[in-house]
């Protein structure tokens, strides 16, 4: 585990796994983007379709904001309701006057991507793959006052202990938790949100992963009312749309919560599924990063690079990884899916890592 100044030379920090299913890769099986497959259900669409009847109103976001705080079992003043996590890290990289922001990699490049953007000199710590890039709060530089790091980790899958990531809490510090996949987690163990004990906590969640929303933008900070009050004057006026407030009302009821937890049990059984079936290329170099908690895992492998084209041109897109700090060329983030589109994958990957060998020249 290393800290270093974050240039960002050799990172492309606004790579997604987006990039790899638009234009001519729609038409390929999606292994690449972290959004749960087959939603939003049925019974969400139509909540959010219902609100479609309101949309000349100007949004109000009281009751959804209540419904959040009330799933956390805190008051509305620690809840701020964003246009996805996204929106949150540029309002924290916007609102708070920090001296020396921290970023835990490989994590979701976009909270140093918006650090920089706002004029923030970032440095890097950078867990290492033969510690199974878990993380050392010691790493951490002492005078570090804004700390970020996701958990469970996009793209490493690391489920950090709980205790573990609030040894990084100090008071003058503000840390923030990147919480996006908790709820895929069966048990959500190891969460932070709803805790009000740890000083300068901010906690960020997601519904766009495990209901499909990405393109509806709907997610909340938790943290303490002076940090939510700073968050909001950063905010424009109305930044979440009716129907995307709908939706974080229903994505929060006792219903969905219990349909979350079958999905997250169903999602670690796939995942088993997945790194299994991995585990039978270890012999030909593939390595899996494990134990995976995440609704993807992180995967090494000899010629990613080429293995990625390969599998494109078999119909598969996966997520590059060495747009990722602390990752390389060698590396390939999978999203977990369903174990019958796995097993129709692991038979392509089977082909592509073994290359068409080149032709022999003819004699001459």
């Amino acid at each position: 585990m290393r800290t270093e100044a974050a240039g960002g030379a050799g990172h492309d920090l606004r790579h997604h796994g987006d990039a790899e299913v638009r234009d001519d890769g729609a038409a390929l099986v999606d292994l690449a983007v972290n959004v749960r497959a087959d939603t939003p259900p049925a019974w969400l669409r139509e909540e959010i379709a219902g609100s479609l009847s309101s949309l000349a109103a100007y949004p109000d976001g009281r009751a959804a904001r209540a419904a959040v705080a009330a799933r956390h079992g805190l008051p509305v003043e620690r809840v701020l309701l964003t246009a996805g996590a996204a929106e949150a890290f540029v309002l924290l990289a916007r609102a708070l006057k920090v001296r020396r922001p921290v970023v835990v990699h490989p994590q979701f490049t976009e909270p140093e991507a918006a650090l920089r953007d706002a004029g923030h000199t970032v440095d890097r710590v950078l867990l290492r793959e033969e510690d199974g890039f878990r993380l050392d709060p010691a790493a951490v530089p002492e005078d570090a006052d804004l700390v970020v790091i996701g958990n469970p980790t996009n793209p490493t899958s690391v489920l950090h202990p709980a205790e573990t990531v609030v040894r990084l809490a100090r008071p003058g510090r503000t840390l923030v938790v990147d919480e996006a996949f908790m709820d895929a987690v069966p048990g959500e163990r190891e969460a932070l949100a709803g805790r009000t004990g740890v000083p300068g906590l901010v906690v960020l969640r997601s519904l766009t992963k495990t209901w499909g929303l990405a393109g509806l933008r709907i997610g909340y900070v938790l943290a303490a009312p002076g940090i939510i009050a700073e968050l909001e004057r950063a905010q424009p006026l109305w930044p979440v749309s009716t129907p995307a407030l709908a939706a974080a009302r229903a994505c929060v009821a006792p219903r969905a919560l219990a349909e979350a937890g079958h999905a997250a049990h169903r999602i670690a059984g796939d995942r088993a599924h997945l790194v299994a079936g991995l585990a039978a290329f270890a012999a030909r170099g593939v390595r899996v990063v494990e134990p995976a908690e995440g609704p993807f895992v992180l995967v090494r492998m000899p010629g990613a690079a080429g293995v990625r084209r390969r599998l494109r041109e078999l119909g598969y897109a996966v997520r590059r990884g060495d747009t990722f700090p602390g990752l390389g060329t060698d590396w390939v983030r999978l999203a977990v899916r369903d174990r019958t589109t796995t097993t129709a994958f692991l038979k392509a990957l089977s082909a592509a890592l073994d290359p068409p060998a080149d032709p022999s020249p003819s004699p001459g």
